[in-house]
């Protein structure tokens, strides 16, 4: 014979684990938060443009083969821009305590499809720094494409600028709480489902007929010690009176 269990069966267990899932909860949002704002490195980013001028062409002769050849352009630009021929110029001017592979992970090369312009974005934990990173990179891939490929197509559109109140990026210490309390409430739900299904004591009559498979004919009543002790009571005046 097949186990069933019903919602009723699912919500009486929720509501008599209720603490138990309440306070894993807690504990999960409470260790994010701590180690959100505590023990994470905070990690800014600053980002700027480059508009990579394409060489004009008569609409006559404006076909597939001259989109395919300026978006190869791009790619290729957007490879050169995080070599190793630029990162370490960078370095050097900047007198960074780094390597190039190390700085290659900071930074993030984009480009819209069918478009001129290129996102440089770097990461770094001192604001100021990833603002002088992304300029100095734009500012020698500028002056370095003049040498590599022997053209001058490569304008600053918009430098980095360091903000005020600079925010860091990650991490994001509500949105690693919020995961927090989703897993917390999940793993909640999924201890008090156990704990439910390792205890085995009989505690009411329900199951007891479920152990057993046998109907219920009655009920024995358990009696207060109040009441005990004065059938006791009773029961010794009696016996005195007798005697």
């Amino acid at each position: 014979m097949e186990e069933t269990i019903s919602l009723q069966d699912l919500a009486k267990t929720l509501r008599k684990r209720l603490s138990l899932i309440v306070i894993l909860t807690i504990m999960a949002i409470t260790v994010s938060g701590l180690i959100s704002y505590v023990f994470l490195t905070p990690i800014y980013q600053a980002s700027t443009q480059i508009l990579v001028n394409q060489e004009k062409v008569d609409a006559t002769q404006f076909n597939a083969q001259n989109i395919q050849a300026d978006l190869q352009l791009i790619n290729t630009y957007n490879v050169i821009i995080k070599s190793s021929a630029i990162l370490s110029k960078v370095i050097n001017e900047l007198d960074l305590d780094t390597s190039p592979a190390a700085l290659y992970s900071q930074i993030t090369v984009t480009s819209e499809q069918n478009s001129q312009v290129v996102n440089i974005a770097v990461e770094d934990p001192n604001p100021g720094q990833a603002v002088d990173i992304a300029n100095t990179i734009a500012t020698v891939f500028q002056s370095e494409i003049k040498t590599l490929m022997n053209v001058d197509n490569v304008n600053v559109l918009a430098p980095a600028e360091l903000p005020e109140n600079p925010s860091p990026v990650k991490p994001n210490p509500v949105l690693n709480m919020a995961i927090a309390a989703v897993v917390g409430l999940m793993l909640g739900v999924g201890v008090a489902f156990l704990l439910e299904y390792l205890d085995t004591t009989i505690k009411t009559e329900q199951d007891l007929e479920e152990l057993l498979h046998l109907p219920m004919l009655g009920l024995v009543s358990p009696i207060p010690d109040k009441d005990m002790a004065q059938a006791q009571s009773e029961q010794i005046i009696q016996r005195r009176v007798r005697a």
